[in-house]
């Protein structure tokens, strides 16, 4: 697990009350397969444009720029995906 139980400590604790207020999480993940010691979030925004607007309200927040630098030693890579959902999806 390397360091995923710390971060998800530290995150859990002072960052999830802060991203919450501008995504909503839909799931949490700790990867036991493929790439190990990773963490998959899914938060869901209404279309691209509103997780912009989002994620630059989030930048802007004082709280969120404390936090960050936390978090960042654990850090190795960072990947965004964009999914649409299928007309079967029951997510979607």
């Amino acid at each position: 697990m390397g360091f995923v139980p710390e971060f998800m400590v530290i995150y859990e604790h002072e960052g999830l009350g802060i991203i919450t207020q501008y995504a909503t999480l839909k799931g949490c993940w700790v990867k036991e397969s493929g790439t190990l010691n990773s963490v998959v979030f899914c938060w869901e925004y209404d279309d691209y444009a509103h997780r912009a607007a989002q994620r630059a309200k989030l930048a802007a927040d004082p709280r969120w720029q404390v936090f960050t630098p936390k978090i960042l030693p654990y850090l190795v890579h960072q990947e965004s995906v964009f999914l649409a959902p299928t007309s079967f999806c029951p997510a979607g």
